[in-house]
């Protein structure tokens, strides 16, 4: 379903990637880089691997074996640490399937207790990878032994030490059930090493002398230990430094690190108050929270899995929808009858919002360059009951604006963006990113507005919208677009949303740690009559 999609692509696809689901994937770290061990072959020179082929291992922790191949995955292999997923299931296949083709044995099938473990691991662990990785470095003391590491023992050892630091997991569990997986799937000296590397971590856990970077001495030698501490690259924490000062910094990495809450929209396309999703939520036992800011959203720490096995998403009776992208709707003020484009459209969680505003009334051309994305929109909309307001056009948005096909009075552009603003969600993505992406990136922005424009009537109004926090992709776009195309203006975004998401210069942007949201930027550019 389209909202429970998150995908990878390169820039020359960049157009289908915005907000929370669609982050761009670009360069792996310097460790993922040098590392080409494929994830297949853990076992190079074992003639037990083939036999063990299909074997069911009942010994084997079956969420850990699933979070360690899933985690190989997401660094060697391209796939994502999805938090909304269903049955255990990667990218449309049994996890198991993963598992045996990695590991060379079966174990038993994930039970909901164990699809719980596996999200909160492969999520913890992903975002707190660096953190981790220092600590296993330090107690090896060598660090060349920590770098020429198999993928699969470094993923092995990484849960045993989020499990012991972060989640205080009854330890003789921890380092029992990892060391068999390290023996089994590798060999028993494998299994050794992890016994013995664990062990050294509980001693230093219990002690109170687990080894940290302290933050001292010039800016740059600060960052480097913030980003062990607060396990981000140096990078970012540079840069947030650099715009919102070192004590804000500290609170966004903490959020980011946090577990994340996520947003359901009712369906008011199909009929669904927000009061029937409330009845539905009760009747499940999922706890919730009315959104203090939009009509037809509720919040839920816990319970997603429960929201998902009932089909209340397959059957279309909401969607999952941070209030963030629901603002940056209310800023588009979709009103039956209207022309609306979505330029970078798919998967559509925000078309899908606004076509389900304009009561069978009116148009919204979904725009994208991924011709199976649309597909999936399509279907959606169609489950939704909302497919009679939508048509899909699948194009590049800079070669479409060329032949000016289409024109609209409003015109979405939710923009390919660093996805800054939506890190608690995608545990992974502080990994896939680097400071040279954000000069490509902004050159992409620009190429789309510029485009974008183009398809607004006068008098017309184009919307421009990132789920990014940094003000390179934001204001900075905002600004330089004006200054090449004078007939715009700034429309300011005060009578669409609270005052408490209104910037000095009439934007909307939901900040993270202020708001409990994900991160999120919107412009409105009236064309001039």
């Amino acid at each position: 379903m389209a909202q429970v999609l998150s995908l990878t692509a390169t820039l020359c696809a960049a157009e289908t990637h915005k907000a929370s689901s669609k982050p761009l994937k670009l360069a792996k770290t310097s460790r993922e880089t040098k590392t080409k061990t494929p994830i297949y072959n853990p076992r190079k020179g074992s003639d037990s691997s083939f036999n063990k082929t299909r074997k069911l291992n009942l010994e084997v922790s079956p969420h850990r074996a699933v979070s360690a191949v899933r985690l190989m995955r997401i660094e060697l292999g391209g796939a994502f640490a999805d938090l909304l997923n269903e049955k255990g299931k990667g990218s449309g296949d049994n996890e198991m399937g993963y598992v045996e083709r990695t590991l060379g044995f079966r174990t038993r099938e994930l039970e909901d207790r164990d699809l719980r473990l596996v999200t909160d691991i492969v999520g913890g662990t992903s975002r707190w990878r660096r953190y981790l990785d220092y600590l296993i470095s330090s107690i090896c003391h060598d660090d060349s032994t920590f770098r020429h590491m198999e993928p699969l023992l470094l993923q092995i050892l990484r849960i045993g030490f989020y499990e012991i630091v972060k989640l205080d997991m009854p330890h003789y569990a921890v380092v029992d059930e990892n060391v068999r997986l390290a023996k089994v799937a590798l060999r028993p000296g494998a299994g050794n090493m992890v016994n013995g590397i664990l062990r050294k971590l509980i001693l230093l856990k219990e002690s109170n002398t687990l080894p940290l970077p302290k933050v001292e001495g010039d800016e740059r030698a600060q960052a480097r230990a913030l980003a062990i501490l607060y396990s981000h690259p140096v990078w970012m924490v540079r840069r947030w430094t650099k715009y919102i000062g070192q004590e804000e910094a500290i609170k966004l990495m903490a959020w980011n690190n946090s577990d994340p809450s996520f947003s359901l929209r009712a369906n008011r396309g199909k009929g669904v108050s927000r009061a029937d999703l409330v009845m539905q939520l009760n009747s499940l036992k999922v706890p919730h929270e009315l959104s203090l800011h939009l009509d037809d959203f509720v919040r839920i720490k816990t319970g997603m899995q429960i929201v998902i096995q009932a089909g209340l998403l397959k059957e279309g009776l909401c969607s999952v929808q941070d209030e963030s992208a629901g603002m940056i709707v209310s800023v588009v003020d979709p009103q039956p009858g209207d022309r609306i484009i979505d330029c970078c459209a798919a998967p559509g969680g925000k078309t899908l919002y606004i076509a389900s505003q304009l009561s069978g009334q009116g148009m919204v051309s979904a725009i994208d360059i991924n011709k199976g994305r649309l597909r999936i929109l399509k279907e959606t909309a169609k489950l939704h009951q909302i497919d009679g307001v939508i048509t899909t056009i699948h194009s590049d948005l800079r070669i479409l604006a060329e032949k000016n096909p289409v024109k609209g009075d409003k015109v979405l552009l939710d923009a390919p963006c660093s996805g800054l603003g939506v890190l608690s969600k995608r545990a992974d993505l502080r990994w896939n990113r680097k400071l040279e992406d954000m000069e490509q990136l902004k050159n992409l922005q620009d190429e789309l507005l510029d485009a974008a424009s183009i398809l607004v009537n006068p008098g017309g109004v184009l919307i421009y919208s990132t789920c990014s926090i940094d003000p390179e992709e934001n204001e900075e776009r905002v600004a330089s677009f004006l200054l090449r195309h004078p007939e715009f203006s700034i429309d300011p975004v005060d009578r669409y949303v609270p005052p408490d998401f209104l910037t000095e210069n009439g934007f909307y942007s939901s900040n993270p740690v202020k708001h409990l949201l994900d991160g999120a930027f919107a412009a409105r550019l009236v064309r001039a009559s």
